[in-house]
């Protein structure tokens, strides 16, 4: 998990950008998205330049003009401004670094898209491509396996979702290729696809089925759950038969499981004592 100091650094690179950004157009983003990306990369490869950059005995100053001297017309000047600002804060631990650069280059993406009126689209895209590739134990392996070359990975992203997902939503499936924030490639998509729904102001409640929901219930759900939470809610729908009937429901770390499945394995559990 991130720390304080750490976030804090990242919010105030995400002004800069954002600011520096406010009347860019959206190819203009992404492609100050991929030069961010393009460093994270660099900084994955190189955890000498990952400790120079964090290192608490050179002053923020001192750290800001070491990116600005390694990027300095390599980069678009919002982009270099931004990653000044991020170095120039604290961080607890060097790889915190990648994953704040990380971090703000799935921003970027997601603030090239934002300028189309696309996120619905890419966070309903993200979900249903996480579904294909947990429903498919071999693409998982594949998609997952660290050890293999990435270019062949992110290739086979692009086949999969060729002519069927936005660009944002490609490029956001090839950062988590990577491990976004070192998590696995299937949890990279789901952390994506909270950020996608939070730049829409929504948080997101997974939900898992016997039967499909009518349009009406899935309606009702959501006010209800928007409701609790005092925001609106993105409803990711699983239909699973397996759980027999019911509902189970995830928001963040709150789960309500009232699936037939739960109160049979509750009873068997019951019994065997």
């Amino acid at each position: 998990m991130a720390s304080t100091v750490s976030q804090q650094a990242t919010a105030e690179a995400g002004a800069t950008f954002a600011a520096g950004t406010a009347t860019a157009t959206s190819g203009q983003v992404a492609a100050a998205a991929d030069q961010i990306l393009s460093v994270a990369g660099l900084l994955r490869a190189q955890p000498r330049l990952r400790r120079a950059l964090t290192d608490p005995s050179r002053s923020g100053a001192d750290r800001a003009g070491l990116v600005r001297s390694l990027l300095s017309g390599k980069v678009a000047a919002v982009v270099l401004d931004t990653l000044a600002t991020l170095v120039a804060g604290r961080f607890s631990r060097p790889a915190e670094l990648l994953d704040s650069v990380e971090r703000l280059g799935a921003d970027a993406v997601l603030d090239s898209a934002q300028k189309d009126g696309k996120l619905a689209d890419i966070e309903d895209e993200l979900f249903r491509f996480g579904q294909i590739v947990s429903g498919n134990p071999q693409l998982a392996v594949t998609l997952s396996d660290s050890g293999a070359p990435i270019d062949r990975r992110v290739k086979l992203v692009e086949d999969l979702l060729k002519g069927k997902a936005q660009p944002a939503t490609v490029r956001l499936a090839e950062i988590a290729l990577e491990g976004f924030g070192g998590r696995g490639f299937e949890s990279s998509l789901t952390r994506l696809v909270e950020l996608t729904a939070a730049k829409r102001d929504r948080e997101v409640a997974y939900v898992t089925v016997a039967k499909p929901l009518s349009d009406a219930d899935e309606q009702a759900l959501a006010a209800k759950l928007s409701d609790i939470y005092g925001r609106p809610v993105s409803l990711k729908v699983d239909v699973d038969p397996a759980i027999l009937g019911g509902v189970s429901v995830r928001v963040g770390s709150d789960l309500y499981d009232g699936t037939i499945l739960r109160r049979l394995n509750a009873a068997k559990q019951a019994f065997a004592k």
